[in-house]
């Protein structure tokens, strides 16, 4: 479908607007997924249509951005975009993650109250009906917890460079009090906190729902230099860090619609056999992980590599086997 120039014109002057430093013409080329003939045109479409629009001179490169933000009418939010805001913060809510919940809705009445009460009444029929027609599924798994002052304690440790302390409980070990550099959280089926040890710089994990008595420190702590939270978390499977392992998957021809649909791993391939079935490829950490999940393939999955992978699969099965008699 061709995309209205008219809107991408509004989208460039939102993402000018939303920038503070403000966007090159590769920024915008790439954003936009066009040529830069085709942004170079756009850029000019929106310096002529929105009088805020500047120029930012950031040698060897150029900027420009609309500083002062844009009218309520040209950032009037879609009926879909508040649709997805209200699932994002119920699914967070149903998570039993009250404090993220609670930042999504206070954002969602803030945009509301900010458009204009005709185009909010245009926009209601349409969003309670859709919110009435849309849910989301429950699904099994622990149901990851944090409160606001720990929440709070963490990234004002992160914003300042500080030193975080807290209690660290761990099943069938003894409770420690740590000290670490904070580098970032990431979500998902638990919430965890990463961080570097000050003495050695290793990267560590620690589950928030085990973290007590945290606390910011009047003490200096930086992340180690050019440390990636992103690429850290990219380089797991999950969420657990091991050693790193080349992944080698047989799919069967029957899984191998539902295996090239999947997103394995930010590093994956795939490569087509003859007889219909796929083998997948990716690098990563985590074989643990990995294997529990390979546990809901049944048949359709043969390890090809690496044996490590191969090995942890079979204790797990040996201990299934084991609990099942």
């Amino acid at each position: 479908m061709r995309h209205d120039k008219a809107a991408m014109v509004i989208d460039l002057a939102r993402r000018m607007a939303g920038s503070a430093e403000g966007l090159t013409l590769d920024d915008m080329a790439r954003d936009l997924d066009v040529g830069r003939r085709t942004a170079e045109r756009m850029r000019d479409a929106v310096l002529m249509l929105f009088p805020g629009a500047e120029e930012v001179s950031d040698p060897p490169t150029k900027r420009w951005r609309i500083r002062g933000g844009l009218s309520a009418f040209e950032q009037a939010p879609t009926t879909t975009e508040l649709v997805e805001l209200n699932r994002a913060a119920l699914a967070l809510r149903r998570a039993d993650e009250p404090v993220r919940a609670a930042a999504l809705e206070s954002l969602e009445r803030k945009i509301k109250s900010a458009v204009r009460s005709t185009t909010l009444n245009r926009l209601a029929p349409d969003l309670e009906a859709l919110v009435r027609a849309e849910t989301i599924a429950v699904q099994a798994g622990p149901r990851p917890t944090a409160d606001e002052s720990m929440l709070a304690a963490i990234r004002g440790a992160v914003l300042a460079e500080r030193a975080l302390g807290f209690i660290y409980s761990r099943p069938g070990a003894e409770a420690r009090r740590r000290t670490v550099a904070p580098c970032g959280l990431m979500f998902g089926r638990a919430n965890y906190l990463v961080a570097a040890d000050l003495g050695t710089q290793k990267i560590q994990t620690f589950r928030l729902d085990r973290m007590s008595a945290v606390e910011a420190l009047d003490q200096t702590a930086r992340p180690p230099e050019g440390f990636d939270l992103a690429a850290f978390a990219n380089r797991s499977f999950g969420i657990y860090q091991d050693d790193v392992e080349d992944v080698a998957l047989h799919i069967t021809a029957e899984g191998a619609a539902e295996a090239r649909a999947w997103r394995w791993h930010p590093t994956q391939t795939l490569e087509d056999q003859p007889e219909g079935s796929v083998i997948v490829r990716f690098t990563a950490s985590g074989m643990r992980e990995l294997a529990w999940h390979l546990f809901t393939w049944g048949e359709r999955v043969r390890i090809l590599a690496p044996d490590r992978l191969k090995a942890v699969m079979a204790d797990e099965l040996a201990a299934a086997m084991r609990a099942h008699g």
